[in-house]
């Protein structure tokens, strides 16, 4: 039988002293336990999420520079914006999304949302006051009618390793536009979180690299009515949306003409930094209830896509950085029901020379 957790992301921790700017009132932290999400809306000022646009820009113009350079491409698209350069550069040279998830680093814009010290207030409120930055972040590719970018239903401690069943691990999911159900906003499995329960997934969806859990398996070991309890979430610019790491979610498909940028950032306890399997650990940024200066010269020594793919790629050690095959530990702790070559490029990195 499963282990469950259900206090873990249920029971709300004692909340003590003055309420400090960007902490949640009652009533939302009572929603965030009771349904296991939140949007937060109007959080970010336009001029903390600009250099977040602008980093994504030179992301964009660094892959196109790449492509350009390596003869994949014929354009560089500079004329295109934000919103469409990276749909015309995948039409060209069809995975350059994959290749902008893939080898992303990740820019000061994004580091500085990520010790916020308003959205630390926040998570003093659901973590305590020391707090670290989980290892795991994402930014979101998400370009028009993209299958591979169709995120499928989960619970995102599917992807962490087993200790992270019984600790609360938020995530803060941010658009950099208007994220509608066209564009392909996020769905919630609300009280999918209540038992504190991993439901089984299994690996890989499609032609991706994606677990993937069954509304059958939410409906009947996460107590989840698929008839009513699956919401679609729009988020409006400016605000995220804040979850657990128990809760059921997916992405819908971007049926829109704009990419779809959002990045996703987690925080947790420090005294609970078990890291992301034996691959990277997490960041400090608050102790007993102050700043502490983030060592990011040390995190950021530490690429964790890089070292998983060393780690769980048979193909390694060079592989083709055009390469579009993405892989993981998550492939080994679930089963693999549809092989394609994202597990077929999967290895048990322990039993490598």
């Amino acid at each position: 039988m499963a282990k469950c957790y259900p206090e873990k992301f249920t029971a709300p921790r004692p909340q003590s002293g003055e309420k400090k700017p960007g902490q949640l009132p009652q009533e939302q932290l009572k929603q965030f336990y009771e349904q296991g999400y939140l949007v937060v809306e109007d959080f970010f000022r336009p001029d903390e999420l600009q250099p977040c646009r602008d980093a994504i820009s030179n992301m964009v113009d660094v892959l196109a520079n790449k492509l350009y350079d390596a003869g994949k491409i014929t354009d560089l698209h500079t004329e295109a914006g934000l919103f469409q350069r990276l749909t015309l550069l995948e039409k060209e040279f069809p995975g350059a999304n994959i290749l902008l998830f893939k080898h992303q680093k990740i820019p000061k814009a994004f580091r500085d949302l990520w010790c916020n010290p308003r959205i630390l207030n926040m998570m003093e409120q659901l973590i305590g006051p020391d707090i670290a930055g989980h290892p795991v972040w994402n930014m979101r590719t998400k370009t028009p009618n993209s299958k591979a970018m169709d995120v499928p239903w989960h619970q995102d401690s599917g992807y962490f390793s087993e200790e992270s069943y019984d600790h609360l691990i938020p995530t803060a999911w941010i658009p950099f536009l208007d994220a509608t159900e066209e564009n392909g906003c996020m769905q919630m499995a609300r009280y999918g979180h209540r038992l504190g329960k991993m439901g089984r997934h299994t690996c890989c969806r499609g032609d991706t690299w994606f677990i993937d859990i069954s509304e059958e398996e939410m409906a009947s070991e996460l107590g989840v009515d698929v008839e009513k309890d699956l919401v679609t979430v729009p988020v409006p610019y400016g605000g995220f949306l804040l979850f657990s790491n128990m809760i059921p979610h997916r992405s819908l498909r971007n049926c829109s003409n704009d990419v779809r940028w959002s990045i996703d950032l987690r925080w947790q306890s420090p005294h609970e930094n078990w890291g992301f399997y034996d691959i990277a650990e997490g960041i400090s940024f608050r102790s007993a209830g102050c700043d502490v200066k983030p060592d990011w010269d040390r995190f950021l020594a530490v690429d964790r896509k890089e070292v998983w793919q060393k780690k769980y790629f048979k193909q390694v050690v060079e592989s083709d950085w055009f390469d579009t095959t993405v892989t993981g530990p998550w492939i080994g702790r679930w089963d693999v029901v549809n092989t394609n070559r994202h597990t077929q490029a999967f290895t048990d990195g322990k039993t490598k020379a």
